[in-house]
C-alpha cells in the first residue's frame, strides 16, 4: 500500500472509464464522474492498524481505508445488491461510529500494470469496480465484486496539499422561494440568532404533527439537520463524547456552508471568517475540514461539527488536498 500514506489525500480513477471516483452530492452515493479538480473527487488516507485475527480471510491491519475530503464520511462496502445494471454489491458512504468496523476496511493489491494501478480487496473478498463497460449510459455506477475484470484497476493519483491554508468556502445559496413560515408557526429564541431555530420534539420548539399545523412551513421551508458542535482549545484538543458539557446542538436548515458557519461563529461569539469548521463522520471517523456545501441528504439527521480558532495551534495545524494542482 505504498501509494498511501496515513494523512494524505489521493483520486482514484478508473483505468478503463477514465472517470474518478466521487463521493456524491446526497452525502452517500459513490459515482464516477469527470471533474477533477473537486474535493468530492478527493480521499483522505486514514491507515488501520488494528485487526483481530478474525476477519475474514484477511486477518489482521493494516487496512487502508478512505474518507471523503468533502464529507468526510468513509467509503464502505455493503451486502445490499448493486443498483439495476451494476454487477455485485452495492458501495456507499458511512460513519465511522464503532470501534470495529468492517465494512469500510480495504487493502490495496499490486495489479501487474504500471506502479500506479491497484485493485482495492474489501476485508470481505470482492474489489472496488467500475461499472458501464459496454453499457455507456450506465458507466457511472460504482460495486463491488468478486469476479475478475478490468474494470478493478485504479490509478493512483496523489493530491499535494494547499499551501494557502483554507480554501474559500461557497457563497450563499440562493433562496428560491421567501421563507414564510416565520409568519405562520412559533419560533423558539434561538430564532433570532442568523436564522437558528431550536430542534424539533425538544423543550423551545415541541414538534407540531397535527393535521391542523400550517402548510406554509413545509411549502416554504427547507429541510433541516440537527447540528452538535463544540470548540476545540487552542492545540486542538476537544472533548470526543458528545454527551461532554461542552457539546452543543441547534436545528440548521438548508445546505449552505456560509450561513453554517455564519451560525456557529454567533453561538461562539466570533466573527465568521475567525473559524474552521471540521465534520466528524462518526465517533471514530478523523476530522474532515468542511469547505463545501452540506450534501443534499442526511436530513433530519445529524452532523457533528469541531470548530476552530483562526490563529491557534489547532487551526494552523489543519490540512487541505490543493485539487486544483495539476
Amino acid at each position: 500500500m505504498d501509494h498511501f500514506q496515513d494523512g494524505h489525500h489521493v483520486r482514484l480513477r478508473s483505468r478503463v472509464q477514465r472517470t474518478y471516483l466521487h463521493a456524491a452530492a446526497d452525502g452517500e452515493s459513490v459515482t464516477l464522474s469527470q471533474p477533477r479538480a473537486s474535493m468530492n473527487a478527493a480521499w483522505a488516507v486514514h491507515i488501520y492498524d488494528g485487526g483481530d485475527g478474525e476477519g475474514e480471510g484477511d486477518g489482521d491491519g493494516p487496512y487502508l481505508l478512505l474518507h471523503s475530503a468533502a464529507y468526510g464520511r468513509y467509503l464502505s462496502a455493503t451486502a445490499r445488491p448493486a443498483r439495476r445494471g451494476h454487477h455485485g454489491l452495492r458501495v456507499e458512504l458511512r460513519d465511522y461510529d464503532q470501534p470495529e468496523v468492517e465494512a469500510i476496511r480495504w487493502r490495496a493489491i499490486g495489479s501487474g500494470f504500471a506502479d500506479d494501478v491497484v485493485m482495492l480487496r474489501h476485508v470481505g473478498g470482492s474489489y472496488l469496480r467500475a461499472n458501464g463497460k459496454y453499457l455507456p449510459w450506465n458507466s457511472t455506477g460504482v460495486s463491488v465484486d468478486d469476479k475478475a475484470s478490468s474494470m478493478m484497476y485504479w490509478i493512483v493519483e496523489p493530491i499535494p496539499l494547499r499551501e494557502a491554508g483554507i480554501p474559500a468556502i461557497p457563497g450563499p445559496l440562493p433562496t428560491p422561494l421567501i421563507d414564510l413560515s416565520a409568519i405562520f408557526t412559533r419560533r423558539g429564541a434561538e430564532r433570532e440568532i442568523r436564522g437558528v431555530e431550536p430542534i424539533p420534539g425538544e423543550a423551545a420548539m415541541p414538534a407540531d404533527h397535527s393535521p391542523n399545523r400550517p402548510i406554509f412551513s413545509a411549502i416554504f421551508s427547507s429541510r433541516g439537520r440537527r447540528i452538535r458542535f463544540v470548540l476545540a482549545l487552542e492545540d486542538g484538543y476537544y472533548p470526543e463524547e458528545v454527551d461532554a458539557d461542552d457539546w452543543r446542538q441547534f436545528w440548521f436548515r438548508g445546505r449552505s456552508a456560509f450561513s453554517l458557519r455564519g451560525n456557529l461563529a454567533a453561538h461562539i461569539d466570533e466573527d465568521d471568517p475567525n473559524i474552521a469548521m471540521c465534520v466528524r463522520a462518526g465517533r471514530h471517523g478523523r476530522l474532515t475540514p468542511l469547505v463545501v456545501n452540506l450534501p443534499d441528504g442526511g436530513y433530519g439527521g445529524t452532523l457533528e461539527i469541531v470548530v476552530f480558532l483562526a490563529g491557534t495551534p489547532g487551526y494552523d495545524a489543519l490540512r487541505y488536498p490543493d485539487v486544483d494542482a495539476q
